[in-house]
């Protein structure tokens, strides 16, 4: 007698189609859709689902993210997807880090990218290390309790220029060197930056564990 539920009953993480994204970005629920349709998942964003915004109050990239994935998953039933990113510059001792989006502002500034870039370069006055890097956390859970979730980590290495560079990307791109490439994160091509970036360095780590290779 043939086992019927086994039979048809794939493996948990070959029925997962669909995705809620823990974040409204646009900007985000295109990239991660655009690499994660790859392996057959589609990205929702929360807010489409009516979740609001978690609260990010950790001081570590994967707390937030953890946090955000589980919130997402709690009010809709579905695997979630969260992000943590920001820049981190080794002689300030990681900052801004988490708070990469509100540096500034956290300081008493407004909360702008200008601004940002203007408290980072006070910040750097008269320092010879200029090295920073930025980083993605991604955290993947299958169910709000999911004790396994999946954590994929990418670092994307760079210096903080004198001077802001090109007119593509956001954030603190146009003073983030990059000494292979010769120039700055805002100088790259939108494609070339999403196959060299801190997030799809994370992406492809990601869809590397879902496919069941992450003990390498």
């Amino acid at each position: 007698m043939s086992d019927q539920t086994s039979s048809s009953t794939p493996p948990a993480e070959s029925v997962l189609s669909k995705v809620v994204l823990a974040s409204n970005n646009a900007g985000k629920l295109k990239e991660f859709s655009a690499i994660l349709a790859t392996a057959g998942i589609q990205m929702v964003p929360q807010g489409e689902l009516g979740v609001a915004e978690a609260e990010e109050p950790f001081a570590t990239f994967v707390e937030n993210a953890l946090t955000k994935a589980r919130h997402a998953s709690r009010h809709t039933g579905l695997p979630a997807l969260a992000d943590d990113s920001g820049l981190c510059v080794g002689c300030l001792d990681g900052a801004p880090g988490v708070y990469s989006a509100r540096y500034a502002s956290l300081a008493g500034g407004e909360k702008s990218d200008a601004a940002n870039n203007r408290h980072l370069l006070h910040a750097l006055e008269g320092r010879a290390d200029r090295s920073a890097s930025y980083v993605a956390v991604l955290v993947y859970v299958r169910s709000a309790d999911d004790p396994r979730p999946i954590i994929a980590e990418g670092v994307w290495q760079g210096r903080i220029a004198l001077e802001p560079a090109g007119a593509n990307g956001f954030g603190y791109d146009p003073y983030f060197y990059l000494p292979d490439l010769g120039m700055t994160a805002a100088e790259l091509p939108p494609e070339e930056k999403n196959r060299h970036s801190h997030r799809a360095r994370a992406l492809r780590k990601l869809l590397q564990a879902l496919a069941g290779h992450d003990e390498a």
